[in-house]
């Protein structure tokens, strides 16, 4: 009983260190965004700011258009979300409730595609994009990223655990494949959906490298990219770039806050059967 007690300590005081490990970047960011730019350069730093300065976060909208980049990053990540819930689930289905040769070297396939690092396919990605004209766009944007095998995967993970009697029932009564889905499979599927919607919307919106590398104009910037607009004003003021981390972090902060058993849950879906 002791033995457990302590294991029990033990297992908490880790959990406690991992957890200032991290949430120490995000509570220093908040802290140096409240300071002014005198007191961010003083040694030894101070970490609590007396007084608190918010006018940093006026300022930080001032000197980047932050809002036209939050815009952005959120109609991206929307069109991204809405397009991989609708290919990953019209995939998962097909792979679980259609019956034809080669279903499984396909799935595979599919599975293979996960082993290739995002950074093979960016050039050739890119390439498309330019010879299609939509550089500087939100299909340039977004296009590449409407399918996804992760999301294939999960959803077919999940579809599996769904009784099979239900799609057999579904035939006896005379509704096709397009019925069976909409009226069946999607209601039973909403908290996997709820999952895949939250971690593609993570995912797209702390994508960095690819919207640096189609987008021109400021006004097609996301919050990733448009955030070093802060770093290159006068003289890089920190307490300006954290108040924009601070800013571009909410969303995913709050989403994390209200969604994280649900995600964690979505994500061990279909773990027992295959």
């Amino acid at each position: 009983m002791k033995e457990n007690r302590v294991w029990l300590v033990i297992r908490y005081i880790l959990l406690i260190i991992a957890s200032l490990v991290v949430c120490f970047p995000i509570l220093y960011s908040l802290l140096i965004s409240l300071e002014t730019s005198e007191h961010v350069s003083t040694y030894p730093p101070q970490l609590w700011p007396h007084p608190f300065h918010f006018a940093s976060y006026a300022e930080a909208l001032q000197a980047a258009p932050l809002g036209r980049f939050l815009l952005n990053s959120f109609i991206m990540s929307a069109i991204i979300v809405c397009g991989q819930i609708v290919t990953s689930l019209l995939a998962a289905y097909a792979f679980v409730y259609l019956r034809f040769r080669g279903r499984g070297v396909l799935f595979l396939v599919f599975l293979a595609t996960m082993m290739i690092p995002t950074e093979v396919t960016m050039i050739p990605n890119y390439m498309t994009i330019r010879s299609l004209g939509w550089l500087d766009s939100f299909a340039g944007l977004t296009v590449p990223f409407l399918a996804n095998a992760f999301g294939i995967f999960l959803l077919r993970q999940y579809l599996l655990q769904l009784p099979y009697e239900l799609f057999e029932a579904a035939k006896m009564d005379g509704a096709g494949h397009w019925r069976f889905l909409i009226s069946v499979v999607v209601p039973l599927s909403r908290p996997i959906l709820a999952t895949l919607a939250v971690y593609v919307f993570l995912q797209s919106w702390n994508m960095y490298l690819w919207p640096l590398l189609t987008t021109n104009s400021t006004s097609m910037r996301t919050v990733q990219v448009g955030l070093g607009m802060l770093q290159n004003q006068d003289a890089l003021s920190w307490n300006l770039t954290m108040a924009g981390v601070v800013i571009i972090s909410l969303p995913t902060l709050i989403l994390l806050f209200f969604a994280q058993k649900h995600l964690v849950k979505g994500l061990t879906a279909g773990a027992v059967k295959g």
